[in-house]
């Protein structure tokens, strides 16, 4: 964990380290491990990079859209709040791949909703979570994931590197999201992934500006994607980043309190 890291964040992270120890009680790694087996022989990754480049290459943006049931600081964004409706909902849209909030005690997410979410449609699926140990790594692949979310902030060096490793040997993609300089030389010294997310949301103060993903783009080398991260909620956000060769974006809230979200991707990325 970085010395500069938020409050909040911290006191996540602590929370995980006790949730981690509570469910090897329940689930020792041994157990994930066959059950990882069965997903990788059933349930193989759908390639979540792939997926985005995809959408690129046809001129299109790639929309990581959000299934968020709710957040600290907004409480409940969505009162009807079916994953796999959700899900079906975001692929009509165009989406390229979704992200699930599986953190319960602070976003009210499950593993289930992931699971769900991704048996409704062909997309990919990022498990976005606080990873910090490779049992959460191993539990996203056995759960279905796609690919992992990584925190940069919430990460030595040394964790980055384990983690981004293991999910790179069980099949997985990893979205490594930074939100400031100092955390991006971190992932870029530490991991290999192709895909960077870029987080316009100060931590510290919770306020949201484009400009951090102007500011830093011009840091991440070229065949690495940048995906802009919170703070899109017009056309114009869109077009902005467009403009700057910007074509990956994570969507959460703006669709979850729409009332059909993928409707909404449809006319934000239209």
């Amino acid at each position: 964990m970085q010395v500069d890291t938020p409050t909040i964040l911290r006191k996540i992270i602590a929370r995980k380290y006790e949730e981690i120890e509570e469910r090897q009680q329940r689930t020792p790694l041994s157990n994930l491990e066959i059950a990882v087996t069965a997903a990788n022989a059933h349930n193989k990754p759908r390639g979540f990079a792939k997926a985005m480049r995809a959408k690129i290459s046809q001129g299109k943006a790639a929309v990581i859209a959000e299934v968020k049931k709710a957040s600290p600081s907004k409480g409940i964004l969505r009162d009807h709040f079916v994953p796999k409706e959700i899900a079906k909902s975001y692929e009509k849209g165009g989406a390229a791949c979704l992200s699930v909030l599986t953190d319960k005690d602070f976003f009210q997410g499950h593993e289930d909703f992931l699971v769900e979410a991704r048996a409704a449609c062909d997309l990919p699926v990022i498990r976005k979570d606080f990873l910090v140990d490779e049992y959460q790594v191993m539990e996203a692949r056995a759960i279905g994931a796609d690919c992992i979310l990584l925190i940069a902030a919430c990460l030595s060096g040394e964790q980055l590197r384990k983690l981004d490793a293991m999910a790179r040997d069980l099949g997985m993609d990893v979205l490594v999201e930074v939100h400031n300089r100092a955390e991006l030389d971190l992932a870029l010294e530490y991991t290999d992934t192709e895909l960077l997310g870029i987080n316009n949301r100060d931590l510290h103060t919770f306020e949201l500006s484009l400009q951090h993903t102007f500011e830093l783009m011009g840091h991440v080398p070229k065949d690495r994607l940048i995906v802009t991260e919170s703070g899109i909620h017009t056309r114009d956000d869109v077009a902005a980043m467009r403009e700057n060769d910007i074509h990956s974006f994570l969507v959460g809230e703006a669709f979850m309190k729409a009332d059909n979200p993928g409707d909404k991707l449809a006319e934000l990325f239209k």
